[in-house]
Parts: structure tokens; sequence; C-alpha cells
């Protein structure tokens, strides 16, 4: 397609747009919409509101109607501290992945090492 086509398209479509905004800008359904919508949006910065807590009151079942569940968090995980007596070294870990922790496992059982942890 030719650049001036393509131009005259766009400038038609503009044209089309133009009729369509100012109809809708004299509709007095969308600027008492409009106005509502502005303050609303003020009285929620007043407050420290949220859309999603605006919804919530609302209709609290609004989420599970449309089968989105809340996010589940997680507890945060316990530090947990090993001491090996045979040397003295210890470690801390949030979770079963530590590299000396593994090799402890290993070589003395994980029984063993579990009655290592102080905490």
């Amino acid at each position: 397609m030719s650049l001036i086509i393509e131009y005259r398209a766009t400038e038609e479509a503009i044209k089309e747009l133009q009729v369509r905004l100012e109809k809708l800008s004299g509709n007095e359904a969308l600027v008492k919409e409009m106005e509502f919508e502005k303050k609303l949006r003020v009285l929620m910065s007043e407050y420290g509101k949220h859309l999603g807590d605006i919804i919530a009151i609302f209709d609290p079942d609004y989420l599970k109607k449309r089968g989105v569940e809340p996010a589940k968090t997680r507890a945060p995980r316990v530090v947990k501290i090993y001491r090996n007596p045979n040397t003295g070294e210890h470690v801390e870990t949030k979770g079963g992945n530590h590299k000396v922790l593994k090799e402890w496992k290993t070589e003395y059982g994980q029984d063993v090492v579990e009655s290592w942890r102080t905490q």
C-alpha cells in the first residue's frame, strides 16, 4: 500500500473518531460517570485504598466468582543451626540444600546430623 493511501485512510479514521468523541463528550451519562470516577479516585487516595480494597468491601466474593484465588503467602523459613561436635564447625541454613550439610548427612547419616541441630 502506498503511503498516500495509508495517510488518507488514517486521516479518515481520525475524522470518524473525532465525530464519535464529540458525540460522547456531549453525553450527560458519560459526564456523570467521569465525575464519579474522579471523586472516587480522590476519596481512595485520601484513605489510602486501592481498587481491590474497594471491590473487597462491596463484593467480598468477587475473586471467587471470577475463579481467581488470592495469592497465599508462605511463612518465612526458620533459620536452622547445626553444630558438628567432631569439628566444631557450624552451619546456618533456611533449607536443606546446604553443601556442607549434605556432606555431613552422607558421612554421618540424616538422624545423627539432625541431632546436632541447636535451633
